[in-house]
């Protein structure tokens, strides 16, 4: 038992210890950064995916809504969606909220859209078939 106790007393006292602490450390540091950067980048992707499901179900309950103008649904639909979430206890910037409820509007089958290229009809047309 003696012979253990020297070879820690002399594993410390020499320095030998910080040494391979040092030395550890060293090569273990970039590995922990790298798992905790991982970590984050999972977390934000889960939460954007939560957000976007939320704005999708909030876009889909209220499209269908002719009682509100557009602009009065873009704006139930984020309070909604920024409400929800910070009631469960995500802090969720609001332009991000905005930005995937509009997505979700454009994404629905329920709001109108309008083609670009086909020019608009207006005053008397007349068809010679």
């Amino acid at each position: 038992m003696k012979m253990i106790n020297d070879i820690v007393y002399w594993f410390i006292s020499s320095g030998t210890a910080t040494v391979l602490f040092i030395f550890a450390w060293k090569y273990l540091k970039p590995v922990l950064e790298a798992k905790k950067l991982h970590a984050k980048t999972v977390q934000e992707k889960e939460l954007l995916n939560l957000v976007e499901s939320l704005a999708d179900n909030v876009v889909n309950s209220l499209a269908s809504n002719s009682a509100m103008t557009g602009h009065d649904k873009f704006k139930t639909a984020t309070s909604l969606v920024g409400g929800t979430l910070a009631e469960k206890g995500f802090d969720v910037d609001q332009t991000m909220v905005e930005h995937a409820v509009q997505s979700a509007y454009e994404k629905s089958d329920l709001t109108p859209t309008v083609n670009p290229n086909t020019k608009p009809i207006t005053g008397v047309v007349i068809n010679h078939d």
